[in-house]
């Protein structure tokens, strides 16, 4: 089976973020690969797998970095497909993600990457699946029940506040 979404962190510390993303791309049954790779000290490994994601079937590259987080721009200017960045809230630095955030959404002109908020690999995930979504009805419906369960915790959140 082809993976549809390349995962790629800077440090394996950054797993225990990632892990939201993987819960999430599970739910809605979308394959993916992950792997640790850097833009510093690995960046022929990085620029091959971006040169190559769009060949191997990938749809979307979720690129999670911290600190400098040159990690999903540096994949997004060896490839075509959609970048999503995830800032990363590194246990080193003393901004608490925001350099990394930054970091990714100031990228030059011809080299998008989309961004999510710090830590929220939940929602790149689900921006990947919405991507894929537009050419993937089963991936599309899946959105909708994804959502349906969303509006319904939260009403069944507000019939329990009322409820007591």
């Amino acid at each position: 089976m082809t993976n549809l979404v390349g995962i790629v962190m800077g440090s394996h510390s950054d797993l225990s973020i990632v892990e939201g993303a993987l819960t999430i791309l599970r739910e809605l049954d979308i394959s993916y690969e992950v792997h640790i790779m850097s833009a510093h000290r690995t960046p022929d490994m990085a620029a091959d797998f971006a040169k190559n994601a769009k060949s191997n079937g990938m749809k979307v590259i979720i690129a999670a970095a911290g600190g400098a987080a040159h990690l999903p721009g540096v994949l997004a200017a060896y490839t075509t497909l959609p970048v999503i960045g995830l800032p990363i809230s590194g246990s080193s630095g003393t901004l608490g993600g925001l350099d990394a955030l930054l970091a990714i959404v100031q990228m030059p002109h011809g080299i998008p990457v989309a961004s999510v908020a710090i830590n929220n690999s939940g929602n790149a995930a689900i921006l990947a699946a919405q991507i894929i979504g537009t050419s993937d009805p089963d991936v599309a419906e899946k959105l909708v029940d994804f959502k349906v369960k969303l509006a319904e915790k939260v009403i069944k959140s507000n019939e329990l506040l009322n409820s007591q």
